[in-house]
């Protein structure tokens, strides 16, 4: 899995601007203080959000960062998509090359599933229901059928 700390912090700091939304616009110093990273890698991570149409910025005294939408309609795998953030479990990046030449390694379809499992399961995965704390028990975890 590929998944990079650019695009974990992302989804973190977005889960903490959806956790303050009521006290719109949030100011990227405080969720870089509570999240506790820097305001310049927090800058860079909301341009491409912002541009992706996930946030809003306002500029002055005043302003910070808001959610484009409510919480419970952004969900995880489209903030990852903003940062061109993969979830690809295959050693190929998808290509099928697997051993470095043109063949297909034998585990390449059990990868390949598991990447797109993930990847089903973090776009039914809103910012709403990682705040609500809704994964963090047994009875919520999603299975897949075969």
């Amino acid at each position: 899995m590929k998944l990079t700390t650019r695009g974990r912090y992302a989804v973190m700091a977005m889960v903490d601007l959806a956790e303050h939304a009521d006290e719109d616009p949030v100011c990227i110093g405080d969720i870089a203080e509570r999240q506790n990273l820097s305001v310049a890698y927090l800058e860079q991570l909301f341009a491409p959000l912002r541009r992706a149409g996930l946030v809003t910025a306002r500029r002055g005294r005043c302003g910070g960062y808001a959610l484009a939408r409510g919480a419970q309609d952004i969900s995880v795998a489209e903030v990852l998509a903003a940062l061109d953030e993969n979830l690809d479990a295959t050693r190929c990046g998808g290509e099928a090359a697997c051993t470095g030449g043109s063949d297909r390694c034998r585990t390449h379809g059990l990868w390949t599933a598991l990447s797109d499992h993930m990847q089903q399961f973090v776009a039914g995965v809103s910012l709403a229901d990682v705040v609500a704390g809704r994964l963090e028990t047994r009875e919520s975890v999603v299975t897949f059928a075969a």
